[in-house]
């Protein structure tokens, strides 16, 4: 398939297309436009601007399945921050991924789109997602003064969620149910998009051969930089581990990033049983294949705590500060809260001499892990 001249033509209306480079089908197998069986005709344009936080950009990866089924063969662009574009590399209903910046303007200003979605009331994301040139728009957006404009009722609902404590706590609605609301997608429980590749599988097999025997219980109880509050105890940690080790008779694989090292350290000095330690400098991609490899997590409020439910994990999720009714668990975990009044209070810090993940106990968590196992 060439033109007069003989030059090779190309599909260009192909999703698969990525212009300055060759693309999946022909860099991996050497496949031309002429007779690609991956030729796929692009439908409906959508951008989706997501760039605050990593957990919260993973767990809107929910809408992806119901948008793939509601608009067949759309060509889906996703504009992140360039640390959460490793989130969403391998997930294979997104296009296209373009990291915030110089390069997101571009693409927002030189480009149609059929339609664009923010489910965010950040400014800078709803000022981003105004600029698009797009037919229809859904989610939280700017007018010419700045202020912000929700698309739909259950934008507002979800704006005001943020602005008010009290709105906060009292909601019952999951995440992926408020956001699936703003699409019109149903129905409103969609499954976290998190893929990895038998490389990345491989790679961390061979990092937890011969660690230890099955079950592999991982623990990812930080709370980042961010979110000091949403750390469980080391003290709490430490008793936890031990029983999971003694009663179980189960192995435990301690999770971390690089806020937890020296919280981490203090766990490993203390504990008296055997643990797995994976370090605080993985890769993301790393981090997510390690947690592939347990079969049970025990996590606080966090982007491990989404991955886990994005890998299909069994799960005990932690939670003090923040809402755990937001959190959809797609049946396969537990939710531990705090039993404390203040509980979901979205605090970074507390005044209080002991606070609401001070509240929860091993043996509490312990027996939601038996359920689980």
């Amino acid at each position: 398939m060439s033109n007069s001249d003989g030059i090779p033509l190309i599909k260009e209306d192909c999703r698969r297309i990525v212009w300055d480079r060759p693309c999946r089908p022909h860099k991996e197998r050497g496949q031309t436009c002429e007779d690609c069986p991956d030729y796929a005709p692009a439908g409906k344009r959508i951008v989706i601007v997501k760039l605050d936080a990593m957990g919260d950009v993973l767990r809107t990866t929910c809408v992806l399945e119901g948008l793939r089924e509601k608009y067949k063969d759309a060509h889906i662009t996703w504009i992140t921050r360039e640390e959460s574009t490793p989130i969403l590399l391998e997930n294979p209903y997104i296009d296209r991924i373009v990291p915030y910046g110089t390069e997101a303007l571009t693409v927002l200003l030189s480009e149609d789109f059929d339609l664009v979605f923010n489910p965010d009331a950040a400014p800078a994301s709803a000022a981003l997602a105004s600029l698009a040139r797009a037919k229809e728009k859904k989610g939280i957006f700017t007018d010419e003064n700045g202020r912000l404009r929700p698309a739909s009722n259950a934008a507002r609902k979800w704006m005001l969620m943020g602005m008010r404590d009290d709105l906060k706590r009292a909601n019952e609605s999951t995440y992926q149910e408020i956001i699936l609301d703003m699409l019109g997608l149903r129905p409103r429980s969609r499954e976290i998009i998190l893929s990895l590749t038998e490389e990345e599988k491989a790679g961390a097999k061979a990092v937890m051969r011969g660690k230890g025997g099955r079950p592999l219980v991982g623990v990812n109880t930080g709370g980042g930089e961010k979110w000091e509050l949403k750390q469980w105890t080391i003290a709490n940690c430490v008793k936890f581990i031990d029983m999971v080790s003694r009663e179980l008779k189960a192995t435990v694989v301690l999770f971390g990033g690089d806020a937890e090292r020296k919280r981490n350290r203090e766990i490993l000095r203390r504990s008296k049983v055997p643990v797995v330690d994976t370090g605080c400098d993985n890769t993301l991609r790393e981090f997510f294949a390690l947690l592939d490899r347990c079969d049970a997590i025990v996590t606080s409020d966090s982007l491990g705590l989404h991955a886990a439910l994005g890998l299909k994990k069994k799960v005990v999720a932690l939670f003090g500060p923040t809402s755990a009714a937001e959190i959809d668990m797609y049946e396969r975990g537990v939710k531990v809260v705090a039993d404390v009044e203040c509980r979901a209070c979205y605090l970074p810090r507390c005044d209080k001499p002991h606070t609401c993940m001070d509240a929860i106990k091993p043996e509490t968590v312990l027996e939601a892990l038996k359920s689980l196992l």
